[in-house]
């Protein structure tokens, strides 16, 4: 269990770094963006990106 645990933090991490290794003036530009977002933004941008991270888990499993 532990071991699919760090699995899953790994791959995020891999994944989160992509976009500021490929492209590291549109992950500024997009993270300058968000600050300006309202707490209700961020926070539906946050369940968009979790129910889309469940939908991806229940479709590979």
């Amino acid at each position: 269990m532990a071991s699919g645990l760090f699995t899953a933090f790994a791959l995020v991490f891999i994944i989160e770094g992509i976009l500021p290794l490929i492209m590291p003036a549109l992950w500024r530009e997009t993270f300058t963006k968000m600050i300006s977002f309202t707490d209700g933004q961020l926070r539906s941008v946050g369940l968009v990106s979790m129910l889309g991270g469940l939908l991806i888990l229940i479709m590979v499993r």
